[in-house]
């Protein structure tokens, strides 16, 4: 007959003691074993004080409620229906049914334990009608020892102590149950109503609840977790079976009441309710763990190796409900590191040794984890030894190690490539030799450095050289070289102040930049100031020192230039320093300052740049102005090159000649580069909404293809005025011809990609012209205009362009003849073969609201209409 009730399922190791958690509660509870150790302990500790407390709670309860219950007489009615069976067949039949109760159990893993779900509740209405309520402690307790004593020999192998500690708790819990019932009515024999009904019920829940809660005590006293999880797992399996059980029970007391040879027809009704229990349990299971298992798979994908080894710890524990796991980590060393975590949620690691090849316990999985043939650590997941792993459970720890093998394999290729990608970071950007920051990052601190500080603020720049080091090399060897090198950098360092800047730049030369220049009001005051620190740097590094045994004073020229922070950039102060230092030596003398009157630069385009970073603000002073370029044969538009002029306030207006070279040489050149763009692409963006399709060309520095960043912006820019990319021509300088740098390859590659066009300009001119086209698809060549001002006079020349068009045709490439002035030159060309060109006999560069009236009426033209144009434009 079915029953309700909760089996505490518990296990003993083969070697270590028994550790039962909680006794059958309800309809469901849950037991453990080793899980309730405390990380990293011995296995074999002993159960929690707290656990054997509230088990020798629960036993005297029981023992105390079946005592009193027995004690209490009992006057059976007099009409009693089941007259012939005295009180012990009474007691006997109770007894029977909650050892059945407890035989026909289902189990399911969960919260580090196992959920036994019996048919206790039916077996304890059955009980209150047929029994008086004052012997079912007693009964359930004789019934509860004889079914768990029973299992554990057929199946479990527990403790007699595991087997009093579960037969108390239920015990408990049925007293418990009796007290609500017979508080709400009187059961015994009788007539089934809807109040009896609902006080059978009552009890029947309070005993669910009861033994429910027992047992969640019980577990979280021993892991150290809340009591929610057990408890909520247990409610949550026999939610469906209670109201099962209840009905169940409800029908056998009304057939007793009815006619009790009806009983003979409920077996097999029960057996399918059983089966039925039994794969509702299943299901739910499955859906749990495979739903469990997709969370714990992603939680892995983390990139260091502790947060991939805890995601696994947890995982695991939620995907099998196991009591321990064990993810066992081995390093590229060789050492090996143990993540372990139980229920209670901790999960602590430490190093182990290597671990051997062991066989698991009957009670463990273990699982090697491996990636190919790398071997990157172990899995081990203990569960309780009363529900075994399935297969499925099998499959599932392999699929689960199989991804956590991949996690701990990519975390560890992270770990090295952070690893590596630091070391590069820093080699990249510090010196080997001395550690101090090499050039590269001179440039870059330094810049960064200028931009913080205010535009008038002065700062120093000592470019430092020791003289007769070669001498040093040549005579004492490279190791003695390195070990002043070594000792220089060391007693600069001592030198410097809180936000100075030093460096060693290559070779013998050391760069140091003073940025906390005092400013005292006069203008003389900052180079004064520089100069006294750099005598006291001569004077400090010439105290004698020993070199490979050698004792030597080191000697330098030390160049100083001075310079407010908005005046320029760190690669002209650099170079302005270069020149004060060969003063120096030139000089005799250890220190100059820098002269300008010996610069071949002048100062004025210092101040130019300046005033060029305001330009760029003022967005009305730099201009496009725009040159068609023609069909030689039809005289229509094939393309617009752009070029840039400044109206500046106060020079008036400057050519490319006059600004273009400081602009390519200084920090500026990419901000200036973005601008022409924008202003250009603004300019096609308007021509397409005109239904025009043609083609702007822009000027780009070689420098400009140094920064692997251009693509992505000149993608933007694009994607932003809308204008497709094969309406954007670049054309690159015969620098960028010749250069043969890997960056600037990719970078033109990544523009060939996007479907921007490529042309190269002055074309004929280098040495490397051939060799690029080679290595750059391109889509257009420009002849150099000093080709098409002399092929008249001269055959080389004539023959240059000739060449220059044939090989064009060849590759399939556009050929565009820059610098036309005459029609003579424009028959010439025509002759040989070039197709289109562009110059003051077609159109001078004209503003950019003006040639979009003149694109429109070339492209109106009918070739047979075509006359020549005159320098103006005008036909």
């Amino acid at each position: 007959m079915p029953c309700a009730g909760g089996g505490a399922d518990d296990h003993r190791s083969r070697f270590r003691p028994s550790r039962a958690l909680f006794p059958p509660v309800g309809s469901g509870s849950v037991t453990s074993g080793r899980a309730g150790q405390p990380l990293d302990r011995p296995e074999g500790r002993r159960t929690p004080v707290g656990v054997h407390l509230l088990t020798v709670a629960v036993g005297l309860t029981a023992v105390v409620a079946a005592v009193v219950g027995l004690s209490v007489p009992v006057r059976l009615p007099a009409d009693d229906p089941f007259g012939p069976f005295d009180g012990l067949t009474r007691f006997g039949i109770a007894v029977a049914l909650f050892a059945l109760s407890q035989l026909a159990r289902l189990r399911f893993r969960a919260a580090a334990g196992v959920v036994s779900i019996t048919w206790a509740e039916a077996a304890l209405i059955v009980c209150l009608y047929l029994v008086p309520p004052g012997w079912l402690p007693g009964a359930a307790l004789i019934g509860m020892i004889l079914a768990w004593t029973i299992l554990s020999v057929v199946d479990d192998g527990r403790s007699s102590w595991d087997v009093v500690r579960i037969a108390g708790s239920q015990t408990a819990a049925v007293a418990l149950a009796v007290s609500v019932t017979t508080a709400l009515g009187a059961p015994m024999l009788a007539a089934p109503t809807p109040a009896l009904a609902l006080a059978l019920a009552a009890g029947a829940l309070t005993y669910l609840l009861a033994g429910a809660w027992l047992g969640g005590v019980m577990l979280a006293l021993r892991h150290g977790m809340p009591i929610g999880r057990p408890l909520l797992a247990a409610l949550r399996g026999k939610l469906l079976m209670f109201v099962g059980n209840v009905v169940a029970g409800l029908i056998v007391v009304a057939l007793i009441e009815f006619d009790p040879r009806w009983l003979v027809l409920l077996p097999v009704p029960l057996w399918l309710l059983h089966q039925t229990y039994r794969q509702r349990l299943r299901d739910e299971r499955e859906r749990r763990t495979w739903r469990s298992f997709a969370e714990a798979t992603a939680a892995l994908n983390q990139l260091d190796e502790r947060g991939v080894a805890i995601a696994g710890v947890t995982g695991a524990l939620t995907v099998f409900e196991a009591e321990i796991v064990d993810v066992e980590v081995v390093r590229g060393d060789g050492r090996w590191r143990r993540y372990r975590g139980d229920p209670s949620g901790q999960v602590v690691d430490r190093e182990i040794a290597p671990p051997g090849d062991t066989e698991p316990d009957p009670d463990e999985l273990l699982r090697d984890l491996s990636v190919g043939e790398t071997r990157v650590g172990r899995l081990r997941v203990r569960l309780p030894r009363t529900a075994p792993a399935t297969e499925r459970e099998r499959y599932a720890l392999a699929a689960f190690a199989e991804a956590l093998s991949a996690a701990l394999h990519d975390a560890a290729t992270h770990r090295e490539l952070r690893v590596v990608t630091a070391r590069s970071s820093y080699e990249a950007v510090h010196d080997p030799l001395t550690g101090l920051v090499n050039r590269t990052a001179m440039l870059g601190q330094g810049d960064q450095a200028l931009r913080k500080l205010t535009h008038d603020h002065p700062v120093a720049l000592l470019l430092l050289d020791i003289d007769q080091f070669k001498e040093v090399n040549d005579t004492l060897g490279h190791a003695a070289g390195d070990q002043l090198l070594r000792l220089t950098a060391n007693r600069l360092g001592t030198l410097t102040r809180g936000g100075d800047l030093l460096a060693r730049l290559g070779g013998d030369e050391f760069a140091l930049l003073l940025t906390s220049v005092p400013v005292l009001g006069d203008r003389t005051a900052p180079m004064a100031y520089a100069l006294r620190q750099a005598r006291e740097i001569t004077e400090r590094l010439a105290a004698p020192t020993e070199v490979a045994g050698v004792r030597m004073s080191v000697e330098v020229s030390v160049g100083v230039v001075v310079a407010s922070a908005g005046t320029a950039d760190l690669t002209e102060l650099l170079r302005r320093a270069d020149i004060a230092m060969y003063q120096a030596k030139s000089g005799g003398g250890n220190v100059a300052a820098y002269d300008s009157s010996r610069d071949a630069a002048s100062t004025d385009q210092l101040a130019l740049l300046a005033e060029l970073r305001e330009a760029l603000l003022a967005d009305d002073q730099l201009v496009l102005v725009l040159q068609p370029a023609v069909d030689l044969a039809t005289g229509a538009p094939t393309g617009v090159e752009a070029l840039i002029r400044w109206r500046h306030p106060r020079r008036g207006l400057l050519g490319p000649a006059d600004f273009i070279r400081p602009v390519e040489n200084s920090e500026q050149l990419g901000t200036f580069t973005r601008y022409v763009l924008d202003k250009a692409l603004g300019v096609a963006a308007g021509w397409a909404r005109e239904g025009l399709d043609i083609p702007i060309s822009v000027n780009l520095s070689a420098r400009s293809l140094l920064d692997h960043r251009l693509p992505t912006e000149i993608a933007d820019a694009l994607r932003r005025h809308q204008v497709p990319a094969d309406r954007l021509v670049l054309e690159i300088t015969e620098t960028v011809v010749m250069s043969e740098l890997e960056i600037i390859d990719q970078v033109l590659s990544a523009l060939r990609s996007m479907g921007v066009q490529l042309a190269v300009d002055d074309f004929g001119t280098g040495f490397s012209s051939l060799a690029f086209l080679a290595r750059i698809p391109v889509d257009e060549l420009k002849v150099d205009r000093s080709f098409v001002l002399r092929m008249a006079d001269s055959p080389e020349a004539a023959a240059i362009v000739r060449s220059t068009v044939g090989l064009a045709h060849e590759l399939g490439l556009r050929v565009v003849a820059e610098g036309v002035e005459t029609a003579a030159q424009r028959s010439a060309l025509a002759e040989l073969g070039c197709t289109a060109a562009q110059g003051y006999h077609f159109f001078k560069p004209m503003p950019a609201d003006k040639i979009g009236a003149v694109l429109g009426s070339l492209s109106r033209q009918s070739p047979t209409n075509v006359l020549p144009l005159r320098a103006d434009g005008a036909s």
